[in-house]
């Protein structure tokens, strides 16, 4: 079991300080591990969360793969997102696209089930920052969905590259570092490219001076892009974020 509240503290956000001591104590949850590889939610102890809120990431990557025949969507989640993996269409689908989970970064989630659902209910506050957590994870698909349209493969890595990083970027000296391991072959799930392209374009963003690699890890220099239509597409990690970033989680 785990306390949720203390494993995520901005849920409780809105709560007190006299109802906040309360609610980090009762608000319990069972603690999943799920060990790097493929994931199967339908075979695993995450099934118990069906009829409540869904899965939350205390810890860890996953990556949501979706289409088919080679040509795939991705979706990269993290600490804070919510899930329910076995929401899909199912036979009732139109397109015969499938879904696939791998886990890049050994997860923890908390399995909001009835039982700690019905835990959370006393707590309205924290339910509504749940609901803003799934709210999130659709706009960050938007602009997800906004990055594929650029033209070029290394305006859409610059562009996929600062989103990360306004999610769990940090801030050093050299740059703005992303502690994610970020391969050839994710980075064209999520930038709609070939891997090919990615490495030709990736080599393009070096030579330029944007971004640095070490070990998969990467580092972007200078600031955001700004000239584009409506301002910048994100903002430097070090402003306020709705939820902790993957670096603070980490140290």
């Amino acid at each position: 079991m785990c306390h949720v509240l203390l494993r995520d503290p901005d849920l409780a956000s809105g709560l007190d300080a006299r109802r906040l001591e309360r609610a980090e104590q009762e608000c319990l949850a069972t603690e999943l591990v799920i060990g790097e590889g493929d994931w199967d939610p339908e075979r695993a102890a995450a099934n118990a969360a069906r009829g409540g809120v869904g899965l939350l990431i205390l810890e860890g990557l996953l990556v949501r793969r979706v289409g088919a025949e080679g040509r795939y969507g991705a979706e990269l989640l993290g600490p804070g997102d919510l899930l329910r993996p076995w929401e899909h269409d199912g036979d009732e689908g139109t397109l015969p696209f499938e879904t696939s989970f791998r886990v890049i970064e050994r997860a923890h989630v908390a399995v909001l089930d009835l039982k700690a659902t019905a835990r959370l209910a006393a707590y309205p506050e924290v339910v509504g920052a749940l609901v803003g957590r799934a709210m999130h994870r659709t706009r960050h698909l938007a602009v997800n969905m906004a990055i594929a349209h650029y033209p070029r493969v290394d305006q859409r890595l610059l562009l996929i590259l600062w989103h990360l990083a306004y999610r769990w970027g940090r801030v050093t000296s050299d740059g703005v570092r992303i502690p994610l391991r970020l391969t050839h072959t994710l980075l064209s799930d999520l930038v709609a490219s070939r891997r090919p392209a990615v490495t030709t374009g990736l080599a393009m963003l070096e030579r330029q001076g944007l971004v640095s690699r070490r070990d998969n890890i990467i580092t972007l220099h200078g600031d955001p892009p700004s000239d584009l239509p409506g301002g910048k597409l994100g903002s430097p990690p070090d402003v306020a974020h709705p939820r902790r970033t993957y670096a603070a989680a980490h140290g």
